[in-house]
């Protein structure tokens, strides 16, 4: 039954299934959240009761990062092909990342110029090479196109994961386990940390500092890790995404701001962990969709663009911090989404995808295991899943995994 527990190990999918395109389109769920908390943030809407449920329904919306984050170490780690050299993986992140993050800094610097806004030097530096999140200064972590710090903790990561990926394979399985487990609570011991903090350097610490926001990340690498070994244990798609509704609402109805993230941690790694077993065995995801799919793929694309356009355009027109009255101000928000999702396909379309497949070394293609050792179908392909619903799946030999990596965003 698909609301039962996920019991049984996870199996391996057939090359090239390690691409889980429900974690693709659930990349999109993650990237909306963010663009409702700035349209909240931001007092598009001026109508208090449309105010109120935006408000409401996205205050938590910052979350997502939290998402990407924890998403970006599960899908890295299970994708990880044995072969690969600490260089061509860096070499493959900077590609995916550093163009489209260099086309946004550009155009923030013009609408900066536009408007004759003061930009530091040091501050504008900073940005360009993804340093700024180290920087606990005001003005300098957020700076440029504000959103871009995520990706200067992003980087941290990466520089990490191949040093940290051997000792990750030959962790225990209890060990990994620990490591899901203690995530929650170490950012729950953020709170009464942030008191060895200057006052002024708090929001900082808790919410930028790379390497406090990798413990997320680190959740993902060992979930995806037990997972790959077939020692996951956790819940069915559906059972995992009553979970984390149930979360967010009570998390926004009743429950105090500093337990959020912890919360939201375990809804999330729940979340992304049952939408990969769900492709791993062929079961129903609404979010292998072919449309959520691409949503997905310029999820990135949209993050970048999306508070720069919003910001641009509200100063242009005189409506900034202003707020629409009625009904226009939904329809305003309507049309930020779409001209937003517009200029990141374009971005994704000439920038992204050119700019990896330049930058990007090839691949050299692998024998296909024989026999047996192929447990499993596309979940995308045409043919029947890999068992019944609820049936055991022969547990994978960590050789067995395909090796190819895939965007973690």
């Amino acid at each position: 039954m698909t609301g039962t527990a996920t019991d049984a190990p996870a199996a391996r999918p057939a090359s090239p299934a390690s691409r889980l395109p429900s974690l693709t389109g659930l990349r999109w769920v993650a990237a909306l959240l963010v663009f409702g908390f700035h349209v909240a943030t931001m007092g598009i809407i001026a109508e208090p009761g449309h105010k109120a449920v935006v408000d409401w329904a996205f205050a938590l919306g910052l979350s997502g990062v939290q998402f990407f984050f924890i998403l970006s170490g599960f899908v890295l780690v299970w994708s990880a092909r044995p072969s690969d050299t600490r260089r061509a993986f860096w070499r493959r992140r900077v590609a995916k990342i550093w163009p489209s993050h260099v086309v946004l800094w550009v155009a923030a610097l013009a609408v900066a110029a536009w408007f004759a806004d003061p930009v530091d030097r040091v501050v504008a530096v900073e940005n360009l090479f993804l340093l700024q999140a180290w920087d606990p200064r005001p003005g300098h972590f957020y700076s440029i196109n504000t959103v871009s710090w995520s990706l200067s903790c992003e980087f941290f990561f990466y520089l990490c994961l191949p040093l940290a990926l051997p000792f990750i394979r030959r962790a225990r399985p209890w060990a990994l386990w620990a490591v899901v487990v203690a995530v929650p609570l170490l950012i729950l011991a953020l709170w009464p940390a942030q008191s060895l903090v200057p006052e002024e350097s708090r929001w900082w610490f808790t919410q930028v500092f790379p390497p406090v926001r990798s413990l997320e990340f680190w959740m993902g690498v060992a979930a995806a890790e037990l997972m790959r070994r077939g020692r996951w244990r956790g819940p069915s798609l559906p059972v995992a995404s009553l979970v984390f509704v149930a979360t967010w609402v009570l998390a926004a109805q009743w429950v105090r701001a500093e337990l959020w993230a912890a919360l939201l941690s375990v809804a999330y790694i729940l979340v992304i962990a049952a939408a990969a077993d769900a492709d791993v065995r062929g079961r129903r995801s609404p979010w292998r969709s072919r449309p959520m799919v691409w949503l997905g793929e310029v999820s990135f694309a949209f993050y970048l663009v999306h508070v720069l356009v919003m910001i641009s355009v509200l100063r242009f027109t005189g409506d900034w911090g202003v707020g629409f009255p009625g009904w226009w101000g939904l329809a305003v928000v309507l049309g930020f989404l779409l001209v937003n999702l517009a200029l990141a396909a374009l971005l994704h379309r000439f920038v992204e995808t050119p700019m990896m497949r330049l930058l990007t070394p090839r691949r050299t293609a692998r024998p296909t295991p024989r026999g047996g050792d192929d447990g499993g179908t596309d979940p995308g392909a045409s043919g029947p899943p890999p068992g019944k619903r609820g049936d055991a799946v022969p547990r994978p030999r960590p050789a067995d995994h395909p090796a190819a990596y895939v965007d973690s965003r």
